[in-house]
């Protein structure tokens, strides 16, 4: 009985490694051509929060009513 436990158990960890790899390549086949390719040419190098810059403007000329 014991003996079965240890097959059953090998094959559990056989197939959870499979899936961890499987997992490991899709995940990389759907993040390749996508965020990690902006990251790399630098797409986000320029980028500036505009929110802030239009709240500053707001605050140093207030509108007068």
């Amino acid at each position: 009985m014991a003996e079965s436990a240890k097959k059953v158990a090998q094959q559990t960890e056989d197939r959870l490694e499979q899936v961890a790899e499987s997992v490991r390549r899709k995940f990389d086949k759907v993040t390749e051509g996508t965020f990690g390719d902006k990251i790399k040419e630098g797409r986000f190098a320029d980028a500036v929060d505009h929110g802030i810059d239009q709240g500053r403007r707001e605050s140093r000329n207030p509108k007068t009513g």
